[in-house]
């Protein structure tokens, strides 16, 4: 079986006790992965002429083969070159973004950040998706301090019977210790947590994170499939019918946590839901009626106050 060639290696040299040169102490000489595979095809030269000495052929066969290994070393170091330069560009952009931020909102701020540096008291707890064309604080102008966020794929808030989450833990923390007014659930279009929602099969044990966690959804999806079989819906059609539908079900969700139904209950917390359409840049924002719902049966819920911001 064939050894791994190590990334580098270091080879020690001494200098002999016996040599005339004065002793020195060892020194590490450090060869990079190609130098010694480069070292391996020049070594193998004169060992493939003797095995094919007096055939030609070989000889010239055996010539090509080396000088392949040898370019495709010289290629494989170009690409690794080119990626070196690609990222340290992508970090120099980015460390300009910060220091035109520190410039232009930090110091012009100072105050305002060193008490955020005290504590803070955000006023909404907001649920999106990870998407990375759905940024909350740039769709929504949060600014650092205004907004308690936590991303996951396709915005879904799991039932409290579900266990521990990053995303209940977020809202356990942000009601319970932040006490935030507002908790807001923001979807948006061509959401690919909700497209695999809709794709994959209900009753088949899966390895997937993805699926197992967009399962989370499978109500909305039931409910946009009776939807769909009435309206003949296709199956995009059906995809943005549950990306909206998905929003109110964690809605409801969230009324499950007793801490959370208590404060909305009282009047102290209302649940939000948002709908970003990054195709035409509009989004929808309602609120869910939560005396209105207290009626309702199961999956059933009243929203108020929707608004079209276009």
């Amino acid at each position: 079986m064939a050894l791994p060639v190590p990334q580098s290696t270091s080879v020690t040299t001494a200098t002999s006790s016996s040599s005339n040169f004065p002793s020195t102490s060892p020194r590490k000489i450090k060869i990079s992965c190609s130098q010694l595979r480069f070292s391996e095809t020049k070594q193998a030269h004169p060992r493939l002429m003797d095995a094919f000495k007096g055939n030609s052929a070989l000889q010239v066969k055996a010539l090509r083969e080396s000088q392949g290994l040898t370019q495709e070393i010289i290629n494989n170091e170009q690409k690794c070159v080119q990626i070196m330069d690609n990222e340290s560009e992508l970090f120099k952009e980015m460390k300009r973004r910060f220091l035109t931020f520190k410039k232009d909102k930090y110091l012009e701020n100072l105050e305002h950040f060193q008490n955020l540096a005290k504590v803070q008291k955000p006023k909404f707890m907001v649920i999106a998706c990870a998407d990375s064309r759905v940024c909350p604080s740039s769709i929504l102008g949060f600014q650092p301090g205004e907004a308690f966020i936590v991303r996951n794929v396709a915005n879904l808030v799991p039932p409290y019977e579900n266990g521990p989450s990053e995303t209940n833990a977020a809202l356990e923390f942000s009601v319970n210790s932040l006490e935030v007014e507002n908790i807001l659930v923001v979807g948006h279009s061509c959401c690919g947590g909700i497209r695999a929602l809709m794709s994959m099969e209900d009753n088949k044990n899966s390895s997937s994170f993805i699926e197992n966690w967009v399962r989370i959804g499978k109500p909305a999806k039931l409910s946009t499939k009776a939807t769909a079989t009435a309206s003949d819906l296709n199956f995009d059609q059906q995809c943005r019918h549950c990306e909206k539908v998905s929003i109110n079900q964690s809605l409801l969700n969230l009324l499950t946590y007793p801490w959370i139904e208590e404060k909305v209950a009282n009047g102290k917390l209302s649940v939000h839901g948002g709908y970003y359409d990054f195709v035409d840049c509009t989004f929808e924002k309602w609120s869910l009626n939560y005396k209105g719902s207290e009626s309702k049966e199961d999956g059933e819920y009243s929203i108020k106050d929707r608004e079209f911001w276009c």
